[in-house]
């Protein structure tokens, strides 16, 4: 006769308490942070701050810029302020202010207390622009200011060329990590000098690089993360795109293809032609046997 009695149920698993969720296999970190995406998304320029809303959920980014120099133009009106910390909160995302607009080291250093105070952030992204035409970064006023910022405390991420002297100095200076131009800000032209950021990334290969300005395209985003870059930084691209939300998902499906596609080993290039069929030593027969 068969047994029809039930098994006993199953012991039930301990469920692991909210503070032991382990980080992602494959993250990045900024001290003791660990961020899962490689997308960092500026909020500057949308339409709306309904579609900023939108494209800062479909980015799946962590981390979100802002400038504080635009948030004391707006003379004291707070709601673009706290429609963002409501989306940082529903995104789990982190905030990171930044010193747009500030042409010394000193305005850069009081700016950034500034953003410390209202944000409640050690995080700073720093700017310091030397020329208004290409909007390229001081190198000496930048240096100056990270050193500052540094003793204070500050996580500085410095806005920088793809300087490799100016790199190295900025690391010695305590930034984390260190954000190089693709090319002009808000230019969208991409990767102006490959040569110079594969050798920036070959000669720091333990620093925290990530691409920022001058993207315009997702392809520029995967460009960069196969080349082995730790992330990207982006603004116009989605802000100014026909539809911002759509670009700010396809951004982030180009970061993650460019990640594969680094871990996974992109093909060496070559000067000549390779058969994926070898041929050699293979019989030829031309024309019909008799």
């Amino acid at each position: 006769m068969m047994n029809t009695t039930p098994p006993p149920p199953a012991a039930p698993q301990p469920a692991l308490p909210a503070d032991a969720a382990t980080p992602p296999v494959d993250c990045w970190r900024v001290g003791d942070v660990a961020l899962g995406s490689r997308l960092l998304l500026g909020t500057a320029g949308y339409p709306s701050p309904r579609v900023l809303r939108e494209a800062m959920l479909a980015s799946g980014a962590q981390v979100f810029t802002v400038g504080l120099k635009r948030q004391l133009a707006a003379a004291g009106d707070n709601g673009f302020v706290q429609m963002i910390r409501a989306t940082l909160r529903e995104a789990g995302a982190r905030l990171l202010p930044n010193t747009a607009g500030c042409a010394t080291a000193r305005e850069a250093v009081q700016l950034a207390h500034m953003a410390r105070e209202l944000y409640d952030t050690h995080w700073i992204k720093l700017e310091v622009v030397g020329d208004e035409y290409t909007l390229q970064p001081d190198a000496q006023e930048l240096l100056l200011a990270a050193r500052q910022l540094a003793r204070d405390g500050f996580a500085v991420f410095p806005y920088c060329t793809d300087d490799l002297v100016v790199a190295k100095r900025l690391l010695d200076a305590g930034c984390p990590l260190l954000m190089p131009w693709g090319a002009p800000i808000g230019s969208g032209q991409g990767l102006l000098n490959p040569f110079a950021l594969r050798l920036l990334r070959e000669r720091l290969p333990e620093a925290t690089l990530i691409i920022d300005a001058g993207l315009g395209a997702p392809s520029h985003a995967a460009q960069a993360l196969e080349m082995g870059f730790d992330a990207v930084l982006i603004n116009s691209a989605v802000s100014q795109a026909s539809d911002p939300v759509r670009m700010a998902g396809a951004f982030a499906q180009a970061v993650q293809a460019g990640r594969g596609a680094h871990l996974a080993g992109v093909m060496a290039r070559q000067d000549f032609a390779v058969a994926t069929t070898p041929v050699t030593g293979t019989p030829l027969l031309i024309g019909h046997a008799p």
